[in-house]
């Protein structure tokens, strides 16, 4: 299996590559990208004409984070590449710091399917109208926190502060600025009495240490990291906003989703099929395997990926806050949308279409019909 990482300045393959793209242009960035980026990809039926085939490639891009722990799982042991054999189609892998870098290569056809954030997913699919991509699954739930320094009890004491998040117009980044909206506190792009300041995780852990920030939205491990090693407290959990109205339960929201290149899914229907059994396959062992096996394929993973292994504690703690499950929960996508205007992130858009759950409903069906069980 080949991996390709994408760095600051530029795709390298080889496994001495360590250094990953740590910004990221945000969801305002998207909108371009994607607006020039639609001439790369056909519209809707152009592929009709090539007959359906197996891919003799296929490209997965995914992040070194846990949140995207059934793309780890699924390459560490081999579940995707399982799958794929029985076409003759091989594993490449690519390995991103941000959703905008991701959302971008996919526009370019420099990968055929990605693990990302819901927000980036909706941008990318509204500023291409419609042809940017496709959500095909859900991967995770759950899992973000809004952690601030000690003395910080409610809203009204975020006035004059300096919170984080991990990218401008990412999922984090809109909850955070539609959460101080619903409160009275003014934020926008040019400032507020909150200043919001888009920041990589891991140097929002550094800043926050030394006093440069006052707390942060944050995806785990980066909150419980933040909690546990750097002495922040919780002044809100994501999961209590959500109601399940759009979800289905209490406490659940969408954090990675599952997407492919709508050409590339029309030219190769049978290879996105084996991908999304290797997918439920990744979800099932996350959720059924011993506990202190999945803790050491997920830290070795982080080790390999993300250049450290998490701490014992930490990794506990970020777990128990994530859901991994395949649902793509596509209730909730318009009200993340909605968010996103309301923040001057994004304009309105149709969303039909984003969601294609065929081939999780076929992939759920083979691995039933052959004795495996699907993920829950």
């Amino acid at each position: 299996m080949d991996t390709i990482r994408y760095t600051a300045d530029g795709p390298h393959r080889g496994p001495g590559r360590r250094a990953l793209l740590a910004g990221g242009t945000g969801l305002l960035g998207l909108l371009v990208l994607g607006a020039a980026a639609t001439t790369t990809v056909p519209r809707p039926g152009a592929a009709g004409s090539v007959a359906a085939t197996p891919a003799a490639t296929l490209r997965l891009g995914f992040f070194a984070n846990l949140t995207h722990a059934p793309a780890f799982v699924g390459t560490a042991n081999g579940l995707f590449a399982r799958e794929l054999a029985g076409s003759g189609t091989t594993l490449e892998t690519s390995i991103f710091g941000a959703g905008p870098a991701a959302v971008e290569a996919l526009n370019a056809g420099a990968i055929d399917a990605a693990y990302l954030g819901p927000n980036p997913a909706i941008a990318a699919f509204a500023s291409s109208g419609g042809r940017g991509l496709r959500v095909v699954a859900g991967a995770a739930a759950g899992g973000a926190q809004l952690v601030v320094r000690a003395g910080i009890t409610d809203a009204a004491a975020l006035r004059g502060t300096t919170l984080a998040t991990p990218q401008l117009g990412g999922t984090q980044d809109v909850a955070l600025r539609t959460w101080l909206a619903a409160r009275g506190l003014k934020n926008d792009l040019r400032g507020g009495e909150v200043s919001i300041t888009p920041t990589a995780n891991a140097q929002t852990l550094e800043l926050f240490r030394s006093g440069a920030i006052d707390g942060a939205w944050l995806p785990e491990p980066w909150s419980s990291r933040l909690v546990l090693e750097a002495g922040a407290t919780v002044l809100v959990d994501e999961a209590e906003l959500w109601d399940g109205a759009e979800t289905g339960a209490p406490g659940l929201f969408p954090t990675t989703v599952l997407a492919v290149s709508p050409d590339f899914a029309a030219r190769h229907p049978s290879t996105v099929d084996a991908l999304l059994r290797g997918h439920l396959a990744a979800l099932d062992w996350i959720n059924t395997a011993k506990r202190a096996e999945v803790l050491d394929t997920l830290n070795t993973q982080l080790a390999q990926l993300a250049g450290a292994a998490l701490g014992p504690a930490v990794l506990e703690r970020a777990l128990d806050k994530l859901i991994f499950a395949p649902d793509p929960l596509a209730g909730a996508y318009p009200r993340l949308l909605a968010n996103a205007v309301a923040a001057s992130l994004a304009e309105p858009a149709g969303l039909d279409g984003l969601v294609d759950t065929s081939f999780l409903e076929r992939a759920r069906t083979a691995r039933t019909a052959g004795g495996s069980g699907a993920a829950a």
